[in-house]
């Protein structure tokens, strides 16, 4: 994990009472987060996920997991990929955000990270088994509905592209629809 060296706290005369969240009528999202890496050969590294899981059980899907108390999106992401995976020396760079609604009150908020793993060897973990995906397989594999969709979007996204910006929904008839920008 790249150790950050640039950023320092600093005091601000901002009130923590400021930062109020009690409000009922608010709606909240729990973040999480997504990294996807390719190598050379038009891959992705997935995770097939395990079958005790209870979300996406046999399943493909980006590795990943939700932003634990204290951590920063980037620290999450670091530490998702090492314990899913046992990689620690890639660099990761923020390319998508993605905002779920879930319910009325409650959405996911998904941070998505991009990085290139060269040579890199990995470990498998409780969350299930890793395999390199080549990108023309992804729509015949037992994936996690959105990633036909969204793993082209990040494959083609240069470091020096805007952030994609999406929004997930179900419809009524409890079908995903997706919107990027």
């Amino acid at each position: 994990m790249p150790i950050n060296t640039g950023c320092i706290y600093r005091k601000i005369m901002n009130p923590k009472s400021d930062q109020r969240i009690d409000d009922q009528e608010r709606y909240l999202v729990v973040p999480r987060t997504l990294v996807f890496l390719f190598d050379e050969q038009d891959r992705v590294l997935l995770l097939k996920g395990a079958e005790n899981k209870i979300r996406w059980a046999g399943l493909y899907n980006g590795i990943g997991g939700h932003v634990e108390r204290g951590e920063d999106i980037i620290d999450a992401a670091y530490r998702e990929l090492q314990e899913e995976a046992g990689i620690s020396d890639v660099d990761l760079y923020f390319c998508c955000q993605i905002t779920i609604d879930v319910s009325e009150q409650v959405g996911v908020m998904i941070f998505v990270f991009k990085g290139d793993c060269l040579n890199h060897k990995f470990t498998e973990s409780p969350e299930g088994t890793l395999s390199w995906v080549h990108l023309d397989e992804i729509k015949s594999k037992p994936v996690v509905e959105d990633l036909p969709v969204l793993i082209p979007l990040i494959k083609a996204h240069k470091p020096t592209s805007p952030i994609i910006v999406g929004k997930y929904r179900y419809n009524k008839n409890g079908d995903l629809e997706t919107l990027f920008r």
